[in-house]
């Protein structure tokens, strides 16, 4: 059964990564999963461009396992040397575009549930979600997903909180260790007001001078709280720009965007509020959605992981974790290292060991919550 699951979830990996799915644009591959499932005798669902099923003897008054991963990439890295878009096995290292991240851990999460979906004796549920938009954190994956009312039908009891007793894996690169903690994500918009004047003339107040003090400020101020699993809060300007098109016109406006990676120790609210009162320019974020996670490491889950020689750290970058109002893990074949790189890879020893971690892992943690071990 493991050989067969392998040989299905490389071949569906190479058929993703031959199919192109960036960010807001995965509608083939999802129509790709939907009929995969399909094929496989699932009873699988689409919503947006996010596929997802129930196992086959789901029940909603049973806790729930949600095996979740994504199906969108970032556009492929310039320096590419070979075909982005052409699945290619060279030493054992499968090439492509998403063939890392999340393609590797999205195909070995469906091959695992399709181990577990005819199962009739399982103390959890299982649901799968393969969904859309997470390199961009958008809204229309798995934060839509989870909020659509088909989906809410079908797996909760009325009148229940909404997913009180639901878990989930999330698929991504981590050499299959255990990402029990990661660091949210705080976008700011910054604009420092000038005026505008004539470059040759002792005219206006140059708002690019008057941003230098703050950009100087974001790159060396350090906040006072330091996570114990995710470190400190780490602060990068990443864009910076005018709207003149002349070089001899002080500019009157000067904008810039800093990404901010968040920690535990904090809330969004106060990362603002500080920076706000610290600096000159007008702040404004983008989004306070993605914010730190955490998940026991006394959670079966994680004490699963650990029981298999796993190790448990935190994450400093975001995933789709941030979006679930429930404990997630995140784990999965690959390296985080080569995600968004050029001639991206993914070893297919990887995707085996993937497979087989899942299940052991899965397996194990229903032995913890049955008391077997």
């Amino acid at each position: 059964m493991a050989s067969n699951l392998y040989t299905k979830a490389v071949d569906l990996l190479q058929s993703l990564i031959a199919t192109p799915s960036f960010s807001k644009e995965e509608n083939q591959t999802a129509a790709l999963l939907l009929t995969f499932l399909q094929k496989e005798g699932v009873v699988a669902h689409r919503y947006l461009n996010n596929i997802w099923a129930l196992n086959a003897a789901f029940d909603p008054a049973k806790p729930t396992l949600l095996l979740n991963s994504h199906h969108d990439t970032v556009k492929p890295n310039p320096q590419y040397s070979l075909d982005p878009f052409e699945p290619v096995v060279i030493d054992g290292k499968l090439f492509g575009l998403g063939s890392n991240d999340a393609g590797g851990p999205l195909v070995s999460l469906i091959a695992t549930f399709l181990l577990f979906d005819k199962a009739r004796d399982l103390p959890w549920n299982i649901v799968l979600a393969a969904t859309a938009e997470e390199e961009i954190s958008g809204v229309n994956g798995i934060e839509a997903l989870l909020q659509s009312p088909e989906f809410i039908a079908a797996t909760q009891l009325p009148g229940e909180k909404p997913f009180a007793r639901w878990s989930a894996i999330v698929g991504e690169p981590t050499k299959m260790q255990l990402a029990i903690a990661e660091k949210g994500l705080l976008v700011l918009d910054g604009i420092a007001h000038g005026k505008a004047g004539h470059a040759a003339r002792e005219e206006g107040v140059n708002a690019i001078y008057m941003a230098l003090d703050d950009l100087q400020w974001f790159r060396t101020h350090h906040f006072s709280k330091v996570s114990p699993t995710l470190g400190p809060v780490k602060m990068s300007v990443t864009v910076i720009q005018t709207e003149n098109k002349a070089h001899n016109m002080v500019p009157a406006t000067c904008q810039f965007t800093v990404d901010i990676r968040v920690t535990d120790v904090y809330t969004h609210e106060e990362i603002l509020a500080e920076v706000q009162d610290r600096v000159r320019s007008e702040i404004r974020p983008r989004s306070m959605r993605m914010r730190a996670t955490g998940i026991a490491e006394s959670h079966p889950l994680v004490a699963a992981g650990i029981a298999l020689g796993r190790q448990p750290y935190g994450s400093p970058t975001c995933s789709d974790k941030a979006l679930m109002p429930f404990p997630a893990l995140k784990c999965g074949p690959g390296d985080s290292a080569r995600s968004h790189t050029a001639d991206e890879y993914i070893y297919l020893r990887e995707i085996e060991e993937g497979i087989e971690g899942y299940i052991k892992l899965i397996e194990t943690t229903f032995k913890i919550v049955n008391g077997e071990r």
